[in-house]
This record gives structure tokens, C-alpha cells and sequence, in this order.
């Protein structure tokens, strides 16, 4: 009787470990965008999830002088939009362990690009994005915002 108490303790324990583990090794959640020149953390940018597909919005934008400012590049329903809230990732589906098949926006140009997304670890995502081939592009990194 006692040994199988310790094999439903065991079991227990290895399934909330599994939870635990495969929650923290996720796209959805709350990530800082870099700058690439000055290395600094532009804004935050939360991945969520919807029918099925990942999306992100600007939650946040960490320089104060900028919080209001507008997407004048953009194009179409985006145009003179605060960039702040707007959603700048749509529609990427899970293939094995990147997201890809959606689109992203980068609001200091205006233009959208093609888009892969992929977990490094818990806490770096590689975000590239491209037009026409994954080859004629960029990459950067995010990192996950704690707490």
C-alpha cells in the first residue's frame, strides 16, 4: 500500500513539472522589443493567442517622448494610428517549433513583411522577418519581460 502511494505521489510530481515546464517554454506573453542600433528595450509587446493563431499588440512603449506617436508610414486601416496598442503580428500558425505564415509590421517604416517566429529558450524569442524568402530579411531578438 505504501509503495503505491509514493508511485501516485511520483506521478503527480512529474506531471506538474511537465505543466510547468511546457508553460514556460511558450511564445504567448509579455516581450521587449530591442532597438538594433542603440541595443536598448523600445517597447513591450504582448503574444496572444486567437482561434488558434498567435498575434501581438504594443502594450507598451518605453520611451516616454514617443508614447503618442503615430504610424505615419503605415498603409491603409494603420495610417496615423498610435502605435502604442496597435497589433504589429497577426496571424502566424504553429509548425513543429516555429510560428510562421502570418505577418509583421514594423511601425518605423510602415512596410509588412512575411514572418517566422521561433522559441531560442524560455526567454529569447527569434523574431525574422522577410519578403519573398525567409533568405532576404532580418532577425531580431526579444526578450521575455519578467514577472
Amino acid at each position: 500500500m505504501q509503495n503505491m502511494t509514493k508511485k501516485r505521489i511520483l506521478t503527480c510530481c512529474f506531471i506538474l513539472i511537465t505543466i510547468g515546464f511546457s508553460e514556460a517554454q511558450t511564445i504567448f506573453g509579455k516581450w521587449y522589443s530591442i532597438d538594433e542600433d542603440t541595443k536598448k528595450k523600445e517597447s513591450i509587446i504582448e503574444i496572444y493567442k486567437k482561434e488558434g493563431k498567435a498575434y501581438a499588440k504594443i502594450i507598451s512603449v518605453l520611451d516616454e517622448s514617443k508614447q503618442d506617436n503615430v504610424c505615419t508610414k503605415c498603409k491603409g486601416s494603420r495610417k496615423n494610428k498610435p502605435i502604442l496598442g496597435m497589433n504589429i503580428l497577426t496571424g502566424l500558425k504553429k509548425k513543429d517549433d516555429e510560428w510562421s505564415g502570418g505577418k509583421i509590421l514594423d511601425p518605423k517604416n510602415g512596410k509588412e513583411y512575411k514572418c517566422y517566429i521561433k522559441l531560442l529558450n524560455k526567454n529569447t524569442l527569434k523574431v525574422r522577418g522577410y519578403l519573398g524568402f525567409s533568405m532576404l530579411g532580418r532577425t531580431v531578438t526579444w526578450k521575455r519581460v519578467e514577472g
